[in-house]
């Protein structure tokens, strides 16, 4: 049974704007693969450029289009040389010398044996070999088609270098066919000549052009600037093909040339069709050349062809490595990708403009007011979610009580989310409904609950805590790998705070020579700098002075390091560094401490590495603080950080 299609409806390829069948670009595992490497170090514009030329899970990235360009590139190198119509003259050449000499062999005739040594007295080139024979005589008619063969082939192969697809129309030329070619030269020559010279009336001129001579030119110009165009760049390209050619090569086509159609004329109208097209497109590339190595020859057509192709590969390289100002993939052209590489490559290139665009639309990369690009706090949101998902993971794994159900048995908070195997909290019923209504809309009948319906409303306790989350910002952090899981662990955290306990108060202080306090999108987006200095002393100040900010939240102080403490702050403001650490540096950083404890603040310290040193100062300050020190692995880092925020808010 096969389909019909509906009157007057018509298919074919979609042009208009994405393929609505493709499947959607992943912007979630594209979001966290940027947000990865912003938080080691990259800018979101750097972030956003590896990703794109790295590509994703099911698109090849700009890099392997870029190699599968360079190798298509090199294959026509090693595949091919220029000397193909020199050959193929040479080979008609020698066969109508061979059938002239053997019809005038058995000729008894004093004039059969003049001939003879006529030919025997032929120039050793070929191209001079061919000149003196324009008035020769020949007595076999076989000899004869084969040189008129190779007027007529010359003829081709210098009209196909110049104009696409004229070498293929011209199967048989007749002697009207070289007439109307003529006369299409000098009337191109003379238009081209108007324009050169600005006068008004070449738009009528074209017209009249493309009417009297449209059908030598496929590519169907709008106007004379496109004609321009597209006879400059074929002809920059027939010029790079004789560039590349020995000097004994480009001679013997040169002379060969006048040969063509058997009129010099030919050749003339051509070199001054080259000559004003260089005037008119000086920033074609007129002068360079190609190493062709390989042994499959090609004449003066396909020679230029080849040009071209390496023209537009190269064009292509510099499109997809998006190295200039202003650069989107959007610039790529793909119908060339699809010329050189095929459909699939075009694909990969639609998916990762599409990437790029949705990125860009759906306010995930921002512009800063300075003009970088930076991750929006939507962005922020996600990573922070997924981060949070992560950590979650890893602590039901190790044994610690999921957070989903924090705070179940307190007060509404406000926010509802959908329903989870194993959650206790209440339903949200307004919304739930709404959901099923939703679902069913467009369905008739009445409104059935599904479990996919299901949203649960979200408690918490009353009580409040105010947090400070110290993280270690020194090079040895950056330097062991730990820079990117301390980022995930504040995202984390940042995430639970932010949708689960919103009245907790969270402060985020890093510390390095200095300490300092800083939003999540500055510490998501900052950048390992090499500095010595743990200047923990400075981090605890700023911690004592957001918890008495907070006199009636429970202070929750957790602090991230892999290093003992080389640094304090002088009461002049600067910061006092020395390795290893003077007493005055572990008497501040203790006194510190001790000032916590009286706020009823108990330290976590999240120890990373196994120095000996740090292990003895870390203990000491739990025991100063009626505290704890928790070694995680960098990689279970967040699961111990927001496991211990949890085991403290259930005791509030």
């Amino acid at each position: 049974m096969s389909a019909s299609i509906p009157e007057g409806w018509s298919y074919g390829p979609w042009h208009d704007g994405p393929d609505p069948l493709q499947a959607p670009a992943d912007l979630r595992d594209a979001l966290d693969e940027i947000g990865r490497d912003v938080m080691n170090g990259s800018s979101p514009r750097s972030a956003l450029e590896e990703l794109l030329r790295r590509g994703t899970r099911n698109t090849q990235g700009l890099d392997d289009l870029t190699r599968r360009l360079w190798e298509r590139r090199r294959e026509i190198q090693q595949r091919h040389n220029l000397d193909g119509t020199l050959q193929d003259v040479q080979r008609l050449l020698n066969e109508a010398l061979e059938a002239e000499r053997r019809e005038l062999f058995p000729n008894p005739s004093d004039d059969a044996r003049f001939k003879e040594a006529e030919l025997d007295a032929l120039p050793s080139g070929t191209a001079a070999a061919v000149r003196e024979l324009a008035n020769y005589q020949w007595d076999s008619a076989e000899a004869r088609q084969k040189y008129e063969e190779i007027r007529e082939l010359l003829g081709k192969e210098l009209l196909g270098s110049r104009f696409e697809g004229m070498k293929e129309a011209l199967q048989q030329t007749t002697p009207e066919d070289v007439e109307r070619i003529n006369e299409m030269l000098t009337d191109l020559n003379a238009l081209l000549a108007a324009h050169a010279q600005g006068r008004p009336d070449v738009p009528e001129l074209f017209d009249e052009f493309m009417a009297k001579h449209g059908e030598f030119f496929p590519e169907n110009p709008r106007n004379v600037d496109e004609l321009i165009d597209v006879l400059a760049q074929r002809a920059a390209a027939a010029q790079r093909m004789l560039n590349s050619m020995t000097p004994e090569q480009r001679a013997e086509l040169m002379e060969l040339s006048q040969q063509a159609f058997g009129s010099p004329q030919l050749a003339q109208q051509l070199s001054q069709l080259d000559a004003q097209l260089q005037a008119l497109r000086p920033g074609e590339d007129w002068y360079g050349s190609e190493q062709m190595s390989g042994d499959d020859p090609l004449g003066l057509a396909d020679g230029a062809r080849a040009m071209s192709d390496l023209a537009e590969l190269d064009a292509l390289a510099e499109q997809l490595a998006q190295s200039y100002p202003g650069a989107r993939l959007e610039d790529i052209d793909l119908d060339a990708l699809t010329r050189q590489l095929g459909d699939e490559a075009t694909v990969d290139a639609r998916r990762l403009s599409e990437l790029e665009r949705q990125l860009r639309d759906q306010g995930l990369i921002e512009r800063a007011p300075d003009g970088s690009l930076r991750l929006s706090p939507k962005a922020l949101r996600q990573l922070g979610q997924t981060a949070l998902a992560d950590v979650l993971r890893t602590a039901r794994g190790s044994g610690e009580r999921d957070a989903a159900n924090a705070g179940a048995a307190g007060e509404l908070s406000g926010s509802s989310r959908p329903w989870e195997f194993g959650d206790t909290q209440p339903w949200d019923v307004p919304r739930t409904v709404r959901n099923a209504v939703l679902r069913t809309a467009s369905r008739s009948g009445s409104v059935k609950l599904d479990v996919a319906d299901v949203e649960i409303a979200e408690t918490e306790h009353r009580a409040r805590a105010a947090v400070a989350l110290l993280v270690d910002t020194s090079w040895s952090m950056v330097q062991e790998g730990r820079w990117l899981p301390m980022k995930r662990t504040a995202l984390a955290l940042h995430q639970l705070i932010s949708t689960r306990y919103r009245n907790d108060a969270l402060q985020l202080i890093t510390f390095g020579r200095y300490a300092g306090v800083v939003e999540l999108p500055q510490l998501i987006g900052m950048e390992g700098t090499w500095e010595q200095g743990t200047n923990a002393h400075h981090a605890l100040l700023l911690a004592g002075r957001h918890l008495r900010r907070h006199p009636d939240a429970q202070p929750v102080v957790l602090m991230v390091t892999d290093g003992e403490p080389t640094a304090h702050l002088e009461p002049d403001g600067t910061a006092e560094f020395s390795y290893p650490p003077e007493p005055a540096t572990l008497r501040k950083t203790i006194f510190e401490v001790d000032r916590l404890a009286k706020l009823g603040a108990s330290l976590t310290v999240f120890r990373l590495g196994e120095d000996p040193r740090l292990n003895a100062f870390v203990d000491l300050l739990a025991r100063r603080s009626g505290g704890r020190v928790v070694a995680p692995d960098a990689d279970g880092l967040g699961a111990a950080v927001v496991g211990d925020y949890l085991r403290t808010r259930r005791k509030l």
